[in-house]
């Protein structure tokens, strides 16, 4: 077969994702363009095991075969002109198959799975040669530190057996097949702590990536400022793998591990500025910037929708607060009373919507532009998954309460800080072991880190407006996590909250993207300074090991 020509060779990077939740990883690459505004890389398979988040990512992934917009019947779907999800594939049956085609319901370690991804992958490598990108973020239950101490009062739990302390080999076993140019795997910051057998995982990971296909075959390197750039074997520690989020235009705290791989041949020949490196943005964004203009939606009630009844409930919930009201400084009353008021008088006329708002879906002024215009959707007249959740009324009351208070403090109440009439009726209240169960989302910071336990209640994600006395709906928690406002979450509503608290930032996952562009546009010209040295006998230096050329396919796939 021939070699392609440079014309082929910078076609877009196919792109191959494990454990892949609802796609924020890919959809943060698929997005990508080059200075020409042509889309650089292409997710070619996505493989993910739930039920629910892998609709939603073959959704996506049938969205993306549209490169010059959406169908108009997805948002005829999204602006509610329409009860019913069009019937894709009898709609759009080429562009529906190709993204079956694409998007996997696997379970990964399982026989069939093996063997699907070794067929696939050999397809793949026959297609691109090594010029490809891994990404992937195994299951992280078992590593993070809230796993880990659920798993300590559990008598039954053996972690020996807990196979998903070991799913990160699956990954590593498609790194070893695959050999991409580039791999990125991402995981929890628990994964630093955690042990396995009184082995440290992170240094058993760092072993199987680094060795996947042979010795000291990938180098391993960090995007965090101020190691990026810097491999593993430079002596970094395993927390210098650690990327804060909000240090680069997220609107949430959130600490993640992302390591980048980049296979030995290709990092032997990168300077120091084609290294992957994360810049730190100085436009730090809030939970104001982002969710303060959102449509008002009032919480509802476990026991009652009905609108005279939440007005009844938060008429309560106010004069309860008032009259328990702590003793403060005088400025800091003042606010207290005033938030008091303004909740108060949402009481009145007609009661706060909680749900389905039209034509209202933008974003205050203050919010970073990039970030604004990377959310926002032009042709969306309202915004979808948003729907407040059910509360008791102990709970609506407590949430008024702690969003006042924040408000008139400037920081979100501790335990000790609600008065006795208002605390929950939990053992562990008074002991200090979940003194921020009830926590407010301050406006002028970036959020908490939005995690899968938002779907439980909604306590530790509490809405700053007092006036609405509510959690996060799956939509406002979608911004924070900078999923666009078109990308729509299949499942209940409790599944979607899960599939949020799972993923990765998409425009966290754009910016790594950008630096992986680098490391392949120069990987790329140095292919092309091969070919031509090759067509004149030229002599490899030794020490380098060839870059895989893709081949021309001749039919078939």
């Amino acid at each position: 077969m021939p070699i392609c020509s440079l014309a082929d060779m910078t076609d877009r990077v196919p792109v191959v994702d494990l454990f892949s939740g609802p796609g924020g990883l890919a959809e943060g690459f698929a997005s990508f363009k080059d200075p020409r505004g042509r889309p650089r890389f292409n997710v070619v398979l996505s493989v993910e095991m739930e039920p629910t988040a892998h609709r939603t990512l073959l959704l996506r992934g049938f969205l993306r075969k549209f490169p010059s917009g959406f169908p108009a019947e997805y948002y005829d779907f999204l602006n509610g002109h329409v009860s019913r999800e069009p019937e894709w594939a009898s709609r759009y049956p080429s562009e529906w198959q190709e993204a079956c085609d694409e998007t996997q319901r696997l379970t990964l370690g399982t026989s069939d799975a093996n063997t699907f991804l070794r067929q696939r992958i050999a397809k793949i490598r026959a297609l691109h040669g090594g010029r490809t990108v891994l990404l992937g973020g195994p299951p992280c239950q078992s590593y993070s530190v809230a796993g880990r101490a659920r798993n300590a009062g559990n008598t039954l739990y053996d972690p020996a057996n807990d196979k998903r302390q070991s799913l990160y080999l699956e990954y590593a076993k498609v790194l070893r097949q695959l050999q991409p140019a580039v791999a990125v795997m991402e995981n929890v910051r628990g994964m630093l702590s955690a042990r396995h057998g009184g082995r440290p995982i992170f240094s058993d990971v760092m072993d199987s990536l680094a060795n996947a296909g042979g010795t000291d075959r990938y180098r391993l390197h960090s995007l965090a400022a101020p190691h990026a750039g810097r491999s593993w074997k430079d002596g970094l520690s395993p927390r210098d793998f650690l990327v804060r989020a909000e240090e680069h235009g997220i609107p949430q705290r959130r600490h993640r591990v992302f390591v980048v791989c980049i296979r030995r041949d290709i990092a032997a020949t990168l300077r120091s500025d084609h290294m992957p490196t994360l810049d730190q943005d100085e436009s730090t964004a809030s939970v104001h910037d982002i969710i303060g203009a959102m449509p008002k939606l009032r919480s509802r009630l476990s026991w009652d929708d009905d609108d005279g009844s939440w007005q009844q409930a938060l008429k309560k919930a106010h004069a309860l607060a008032l009259r328990h009201m702590p003793s403060m400084a005088s400025e800091t009353e003042q606010k207290f009373r005033l938030a008091l008021d303004r909740a108060l008088a949402s009481t009145s006329g007609a009661a706060l919507p909680y749900r389905e708002v039209q034509g209202d879906t933008g974003f205050p002024d203050t919010c970073p532009s990039a970030l604004r215009d990377w959310i926002i959707d032009p042709n969306l007249a309202r915004l979808p998954n948003n729907e407040t959740r059910g509360h008791i009324d102990e709970d609506l009351a407590r949430y008024l309460y702690a969003a006042v208070y924040a408000f008139a403090s400037g920081r979100s109440p501790r335990a000790r800080d609600f008065p006795r009439e208002l605390a929950a009726r939990h053992r562990s209240w008074n002991t200090g072991n979940f003194a921020d169960r009830f926590r407010v989302q301050l406006p002028d910071q970036p959020s908490t880190t939005i995690t899968s336990h938002i779907s439980k209640d909604g306590h530790y994600f509490i809405h700053p407006d007092p006036a609405q006395s509510r959690s996060l709906t799956v939509r406002e928690a979608a911004r924070l996590q900078t999923f666009p406002d078109n990308y729509f979450f299949h499942g209940s509503r409790t599944q979607q909250y899960v599939q949020v608290g799972n993923a990765v930032p998409p425009y966290l996952a754009r910016q790594i993207a950008r630096e992986v562009n680098v490391v392949l546009d120069h990987r790329d010209s140095t292919v092309d300074q091969d070919l031509a040295g090759l067509s004149e006998n030229t002599v490899r230096p030794p020490g380098i090991e060839p870059i895989p050329v893709p081949l021309v396919s001749t039919g078939g796939s």
